[in-house]
């Protein structure tokens, strides 16, 4: 099966190039078509399937971002980059005692390992700049952590803690590093709560609903576009919940 595809759309020359991992639904979706609006050229990944990525444009790639040769592949296809975004994401809800050694695995090399690939990779094309935005997306449960999602906690405890050291790290070399921490949106990942545990879980949230993908798009574009001497920082979108 093919797992690239090129829908590019006459980009201008020179225009800024951003990478998103976990593009191809929920808040990375989102993320790609904002940022084409704004005229950036994009590098999408996609975790399954390249179809997934229809209806995007940008070069299209499928396959594992917790796979460091995949990732490399990717990034060979681009001398330069100016934006990485770390969406790629997923969860897994359960007793811990439950859960099995594959399942911890999952977990972790999706959502912290996968930022550890891109990161390394990336790095080098943006300090050839002095120039840089590097976004990961974390969660609410990594700062308070959540019963019932001890690994999906502990991995986003991670990216905040990647997060902030790397942010140190780069500084200097006028890269920036943040985060942003939704709370609960509505995407794939919470279509499966029941309407009761819906009512039950907005009620908790003094903003009275979830956060929309489009939401969290638009903190990310913010924080692109933020000044450079923000750095190092979790941001919070949660309607006031935690």
């Amino acid at each position: 099966m093919d797992n690239t595809a090129d829908r590019s759309e006459g980009w201008k020359e020179n225009a800024p190039r951003c990478l998103i991992t976990g593009a191809s639904r929920g808040i990375g979706r989102a993320v790609a078509e904002s940022f084409a609006k704004e005229g950036y050229e994009l590098f999408l990944i996609s975790h399954r399937d390249i179809k997934d990525l229809s209806g995007l444009p940008g070069h299209h790639f499928a396959g594992d971002a917790g796979d460091y040769e995949f990732i490399k592949s990717v990034m060979d296809k681009t001398d330069t980059l100016d934006v990485l975004i770390n969406n790629a994401g997923v969860a897994y809800y359960g007793l811990l005692q439950d859960m099995e050694p594959k399942d911890w695995d999952l977990v972790i090399r999706t959502n912290l390992t996968s930022m550890f690939n891109t990161c390394a990779l990336a790095i080098p094309k943006m300090l050839k700049k002095h120039a840089g935005k590097i976004i990961n997306v974390s969660s609410v449960w990594g700062r308070s952590g959540a019963s019932m999602e001890c690994a999906y906690s502990a991995s986003k405890g991670g990216v905040d803690a990647f997060t902030r050291s790397l942010a140190k790290e780069l500084a200097p070399s006028n890269i920036q590093v943040n985060a942003v921490a939704p709370g609960v949106i509505d995407t794939d990942m919470n279509s499966k709560l029941s309407p009761e545990e819906v009512r039950e879980l907005v009620s908790e949230i003094p903003a009275g609903r979830m956060g929309s993908p489009g939401e969290v798009a638009e903190l990310i574009y913010m924080l692109v576009n933020a000044g450079e001497y923000l750095t190092g920082q979790i941001i919070t979108l949660d309607g006031g919940w935690i």
